[in-house]
């Protein structure tokens, strides 16, 4: 690895999974190791230095792409909340995304990490390091059985919500500008899987869940509060991003945030344009580190579910944004924490290895 791909990125989130899916499934994976069209693929990585991240196993709702990217362009914008999914909807969906990840780990692509040494063994390796992640629990059912054997098949990661409500909670719609006090917190059921991922060593993800759900894990999780791909709402007001008290609370729990790279959630105007230099990537990140300090403050790009700045469009283009990173001041151990340290040392203190 040479200096422009040194240090090696672990990612708090991508969709990567979803496009295979959608491409043709188990048919499609071969395209992740040979190459295509998408931001994430292992020649790309290998050329930009990525190491792994947050696989997301993701439900995707019926939408009209090309009306939701037009209302998102405008000056304001309030997306309806997609419906519902039944857990018996939802779950032969995830069980056919999650058996795309297996198959990467079957070809060699990735290793699917169930502590922090696989992660540190794969990074060492050259291997990529995949945590595999549910956003939007629609697939685990009331009574958290699926919970149990997604555990042992090593799910380690859990967002409760994405933007529509499930058993467990309620997220924010894509609404700008707004705050993200939108609806009522965690359920009954959402308590109960907050607990369980507790005990488990299963992180819950705090993005996309409204401010009540945020301060109801708060106050009943008893690990660090993690957001694995969230902005500052005191730069950009949309809906999605954490008001400076959430960045306190997380900081007070000794959790994390991993920046977003989705235009919209990084524009001081919300808007879903992808002229987005990467000093206002920068502008966020020293806003997480003054809040949350240096050792709480990772990425987490969404890349392959979101438009992303035009200097950082797939994970080859990396190395500009450390360098951006490194011309902006942050030193070689501050981008060693951002890059990836902060994630394993959160992971740690959640997984417990």
């Amino acid at each position: 690895m040479n200096a422009a791909t040194a240090p090696v990125i672990f990612d708090g989130h991508n969709d990567v999974l979803l496009h295979l899916y959608r491409a043709g499934g188990l048919s499609a994976t071969d395209s992740f190791l040979t190459g295509r069209d998408g931001a994430l693929d292992l020649i790309k990585a290998k050329a930009g230095g990525f190491g792994g991240g947050f696989f997301a196993i993701y439900i995707p709702s019926p939408m009209d792409k090309a009306f939701k990217m037009a209302e998102m362009a405008k000056p304001t914008y309030d997306l309806p909340l997609p419906d519902a999914i039944d857990w018996e909807d939802a779950l032969p969906v995830a069980m056919a995304i999650a058996a795309i990840l297996f198959d990467l780990e079957n070809k060699g692509a990735l290793k699917v990490c169930r502590s922090v040494a696989d992660i540190r063994a794969a990074l060492v390796a050259g291997q990529m390091a995949a945590i595999f992640h549910i956003e939007g629990a629609e697939a685990i059912d009331p009574d958290l059985h699926t919970l149990e054997v997604l555990y042992q098949a090593g799910l380690r990661s859990i967002g409760p919500v994405w933007s529509r409500p499930t058993i467990f909670g309620n997220g924010v719609p894509f609404r700008y500008p707004s705050d993200p006090n939108i609806g009522s917190g965690l359920t009954d059921h959402g308590l109960r899987l907050v607990k369980r991922c507790d005990e488990l060593g299963v992180m819950v993800d705090l993005s996309h869940l409204n401010t009540a759900g945020f301060w109801d894990v708060a106050r009943h999780s008893t690990k660090p509060l993690v957001a694995t791909h969230s902005n500052a709402h005191a730069i950009c007001p949309h809906s999605r991003n954490l008001t400076d008290d959430q960045l306190a609370a997380i900081k007070d729990s000794d959790g994390m945030v991993g920046l977003n790279f989705a235009v919209a959630f990084l524009r001081d105007d919300g808007r879903m344009i992808e002229d987005v230099p990467l000093e206002q990537m920068l502008r966020h990140l020293d806003h997480l580190i003054e809040h949350l300090g240096e050792d709480r403050v990772g990425l987490g790009s969404d890349y392959d579910g979101a438009i992303v700045p035009q200097d950082v469009t797939t994970v080859a283009e990396l190395p500009n944004l450390r360098q951006a990173m490194t011309q902006h001041g942050y030193d070689d151990t501050l981008l060693t924490k951002l890059c990836h340290g902060n994630w394993l040392r959160v992971l740690e203190k959640t997984w417990g290895s």
